[in-house]
């Protein structure tokens, strides 16, 4: 039976990670620059540094690495409240691509390249990218992949074109998976390595906080067999190890962003006067905010399930795939509606509603 229950340190860490992000990030969001350079930087630093001092950086990370050594189940809830600035995640450091690689080097890396990678990601002190998407190949069928590594003593040979990789710019390291002869493998890079080059940056609907989103082109990078991650011809497991659960964090922050949305909306709703009476006495409105409220629900009840077959060990990878998609539908729908609610409000940057949507 699936367990829906909250324990004492979980609803102690929402509340925390709530005040966090009212009384310290949100203040905070018309300050911050987008995209990557060295603004965004000196502010993810400092926010950084103001949510390891109330203990809240990247809580869902093991406690050998810093963090609170969250299951799944209760990093739903904690990143739930984290997302309710879209500056939250990156000021916690469980933001993506950071949040999912810190997951799979927990998961696959040997001890030295824990303390190598994972602890400084952890602490925040560097970010990383996940190189595994392509504009030719390897999306959501990685299977297609053509960027190739080959054997070459003590070392693999790689050369390839990927894109869509966030954060790159801002990255100090990236995972990159290849082809091998037997299938995928995963290589840890500095991003600054010879042989590995920064293409351009993407225009994007969003301004993110996340460092962009580049294509990177990979010319005879050089990896060293001991920066191999895990096994050779693993690739394709590993990306299963950090694809179901980053989905499901992706779902996580996403309702937070959703459920600001539906807040502002609603309150706005219960001051602005329309005919005669408040906006929310009109049923067309009425009617737009409870249907937020059931997909809010649905969507956070969803994410739980998923969470909790994760905690007992299962893949999730079908679990996953369907919050995923199911969570993002609904919160689309969610904002929208918001947008909807708030009129010509909506699509302006008085509220943080227009950003979320887009």
């Amino acid at each position: 039976m699936v367990e829906f229950s909250r324990g004492a340190r979980e609803l102690e860490l929402e509340a925390r990670t709530q005040q966090f992000i009212r009384e310290v990030v949100i203040p905070r969001e018309h300050d911050a620059p987008r995209g990557s350079g060295s603004a965004a930087a000196a502010m993810r630093r400092e926010l950084q540094a103001r949510a390891r001092s109330v203990g809240l950086l990247a809580p869902q990370a093991g406690e050998a690495w810093g963090g609170q050594g969250l299951n799944f189940r209760e990093t739903a809830t904690v990143l739930r409240a984290s997302g309710y600035s879209l500056l939250g995640p990156t000021a916690m450091n469980c933001a993506a691509p950071d949040e999912g690689n810190m997951h799979l080097l927990d998961k696959v890396a040997n001890p030295e390249q824990q303390q190598q990678y994972l602890r400084p990601l952890a602490a925040g002190e560097v970010r990383s990218a996940f190189l595994m998407t392509e504009p030719d190949g390897a999306g959501s069928d990685p299977s297609m992949m053509q960027t190739a590594a080959r054997r070459d003593g003590n070392h693999w040979v790689i050369s390839g074109r990927k894109w869509l990789i966030t954060g790159a710019r801002d990255a100090s390291f990236g995972i990159v998976m290849a082809r091998t002869p037997g299938g995928a493998s995963m290589f840890l890079t500095p991003m600054t390595a010879p042989g590995l080059r920064i293409e351009r940056d993407l225009d994007f609907l969003s301004a993110d906080f996340a460092g962009g989103h580049s294509i990177v082109v990979l010319e005879d990078l050089r990896v060293h067999q001991n920066n191999v991650l895990g096994g050779i011809d693993e690739g394709f497991r590993y990306a299963q190890v950090r694809l179901a659960p980053a989905r499901l964090t992706h779902c996580m922050r996403w309702w937070g962003a959703a459920n600001r949305a539906h807040d502002t909306a609603l309150a706005y709703a219960c001051r602005r006067q329309a005919f005669g009476q408040p906006l929310i006495d009109h049923e067309g409105v009425g009617f737009m905010l409870a249907d937020n409220m059931v997909e809010l629900e649905q969507c956070r009840l969803l994410i739980d399930q998923t969470a909790w077959v994760l905690d007992q060990g299962g893949r999730a990878g079908t679990e996953s795939s369907l919050a995923k998609y199911a969570c993002s539908e609904a919160l689309y729908r969610v904002v929208d509606r918001c947008v909807q609610v708030l009129g010509g409000r909506g699509v302006t940057t008085e509220t943080p509603v227009a950003e979320i949507f887009r």
